[in-house]
């Protein structure tokens, strides 16, 4: 079984397609960058002064792939060649996962499925710059209790 994506090939080309969908929706600010430090993929936005953060980990991207893809002596590469192959592959994979989730998520909301705050409520930036999700993990809110 393959992993989601692990063929994507439009990087660059994902997060401009990011920026036209978000542009085509209304956005005010789009913006995307990459953590290096963190190994994420982020991308920002602003919508009817709501400001959204997503991030996507290109190093967890890339741990998967490698169980899926585990080194053997077989290859023709090294074990560092083949996990700096999962990181390239990863970076360029996240971008298009991405690139998808976001068209999901507006698509939704353009026909009514959800509302703004609902698709992105984990992703909406609160004034303490912490994203809504950071603030539920960070005060442990969402542990379930028997």
């Amino acid at each position: 079984m393959t992993l989601p994506y692990e063929n994507a090939t439009s990087g660059g080309n994902a997060l401009n397609e990011i920026q036209k969908i978000l542009q085509g929706f209304g956005c005010q600010r789009v913006g995307t960058m990459l953590d290096i430090e963190q190994g994420e993929q982020i991308v920002q936005f602003t919508y009817r002064n709501r400001n959204v953060t997503i991030k996507a980990s290109y190093r967890g991207y890339a741990a998967a792939w490698l169980k899926h893809h585990p080194y053997t002596n077989r290859m023709r590469c090294t074990e560092q060649e083949h996990k700096r192959r999962a990181v390239a592959q990863a970076e360029i994979s996240v971008c298009s996962l991405l690139r998808d989730w976001i068209k999901g998520q507006i698509t939704a909301v353009e026909v009514g499925m959800m509302t703004f705050e609902g698709a992105f409520l984990g992703n909406l930036l609160l004034p303490s710059g912490q994203t809504v999700m950071e603030v539920l993990v960070d005060k442990d809110l969402l542990r379930l209790e028997a």
